[in-house]
């Protein structure tokens, strides 16, 4: 292996320090039988333009021209090129952990700006630096919230996404937290049964827009728990506070959520960033780490880690988190994203997938398919029945060159027939007319 620095001597040098005369004598404790003892059955090596022509022959069997419908999480939003073009900097896109503030002024800057950006968007008085995703985000507040009550019940809302909720009760072993789940009625939650489901809760979480796209009684699922001493915690799209009533200014005592809709694009799923703010009752128990500003000895503005609540920083047993990252590149990707639209952009951006969702329900009830949740309001997303499997629909849709959705029956029994369409403010009118045709 030419392209290795290690040498014969130097793997003698090794095998002698360490008391073995060779590698066989090294591995001796591996039993035979679960040794590979033959040659890796892989191709002759290529050369470089071989090598070339070879991954494009694998990039052309990507599809790449469907029209893309399909949300439940993860949504088809414009990424403007000045996002990637801030990243690439070196500064930036080459920065570890900034353990010396001294030597991290930029980054940490940066964090500073994006906490307050979550802060304002979400009407919380604090954010850590982001979380690893949307899902854990969800399990961190659970924790959060059972330190702060001394309760171990956690109640969480059918209507949450199916995976934040996965993720809630494997990690609910761990933390000694019992899991209890609200039915929702016509694709919403009903406050009362908030209400009574809460009783001795820590915490309740509650999505919204929910996982079927239509909105939540919010205010009034928020006061359901306050009323019963539990924490009200929001999951919340990101672009949604472009138009809907931040969580802080009903009631709730945090708001987390998958900030991909705000500078990610899809990424086949992620990798993406969390994001989790919290009124500043809870400053010392937040997970992860928060950036604060102070001054020098020169009196000078500067940034420093203010708190870290991470198991590399404190002892095991005080630690909020035991994931000893987070996704500060990609939360600095919302906010370059975040910072070009400013707060009358991110507005119209908001209505835009408000119009363009509501031409896909007008069009789509004409053509004689019916709403799942036609009582409902939506913001970008909703489900629509197809009239048979939906996984069928979307086989035969995807025929024509339109992804039509995610199939809700993967996840909700009853709901087989039903499709859930995102529509981001890149589809177009005549996208939608494709649609429709595909469906119908």
């Amino acid at each position: 292996m030419s392209y290795l620095s290690l040498t014969d001597d130097d793997r003698e040098q090794m095998l002698a320090t360490i008391g073995v005369g060779s590698v066989e004598e090294l591995f001796r404790d591996i039993p035979a039988a679960v040794r590979y003892d033959r040659e890796l059955a892989i191709a002759p090596a290529l050369t470089e333009s071989e090598l070339q022509r070879h991954m494009e022959e694998l990039a052309g069997k990507n599809v790449v021209d469907e029209i893309c419908f399909l949300g439940a999480g993860i949504y088809d939003h414009y990424v403007p090129a000045v996002v990637d073009a801030v990243l690439q900097r070196g500064e930036l896109l080459t920065a570890y952990t900034p353990y010396q503030p001294e030597m991290s002024q930029g980054v940490l800057q940066a964090v500073f700006e994006y906490q307050t950006a979550i802060c304002e968007l979400t009407g919380m008085d604090v954010s850590n630096a982001s979380g690893y995703d949307g899902s854990t985000v969800a399990a961190d507040a659970c924790f959060v919230a059972k330190h702060a009550t001394g309760r171990s019940k956690i109640v969480i809302t059918e209507a949450t996404s199916p995976q934040v909720r996965q993720v809630v009760k494997t990690y609910a072993p761990g933390f000694g937290l019992e899991v209890v789940e609200v039915p929702h009625e016509g694709g919403v939650t009903d406050p009362q049964r908030v209400r009574d489901a809460a009783e001795g809760a820590a915490a309740v979480i509650f999505q919204t827009p929910n996982f079927f796209g239509n909105l939540e009684a919010a205010p009034e699922l928020a006061a359901a728990a306050n009323d019963a001493g539990a924490m009200p915690i929001a999951h919340v799209d990101i672009v949604s506070l472009g138009v809907l009533e931040a969580p802080g200014n009903y009631g709730c005592a945090m708001a987390i959520g998958e900030g991909q809709s705000a500078g990610n694009s899809m990424s086949y799923g992620g990798p993406h960033y969390g994001f989790l703010a919290a009124r500043s009752d809870y400053i010392r128990r937040l997970p992860g780490r928060i950036v604060g500003e102070t001054v020098d000895a020169s009196g000078d503005r500067g940034y420093v880690l203010t708190l870290q609540t991470r198991e590399q920083h404190i002892r095991r047993e005080k630690a909020t988190s035991n994931i000893t990252t987070n996704q500060t590149l990609l939360a600095l990707a919302g906010l370059v994203h975040l910072s070009l639209l400013g707060p009358q952009g991110l507005r119209e951006l908001g209505e835009t997938c408000l119009a363009l969702s509501g031409y896909a329900k007008e069009r789509l009830t004409a053509a004689g398919l019916a709403l799942a949740f036609p009582a409902q309001s939506t913001f970008k997303e909703f489900a629509v029945r197809t009239g048979r499997n939906a996984r069928e629909a979307l086989a035969a849709a995807r025929q024509q060159g339109v992804y039509a959705g995610y199939p809700l029956g993967r996840d909700y029994p009853g709901l087989d027939d039903a499709l859930l369409v995102a529509v981001t403010e890149k589809r177009t009118v005549e996208e939608i007319d494709r649609l429709v045709e595909a469906l119908a």
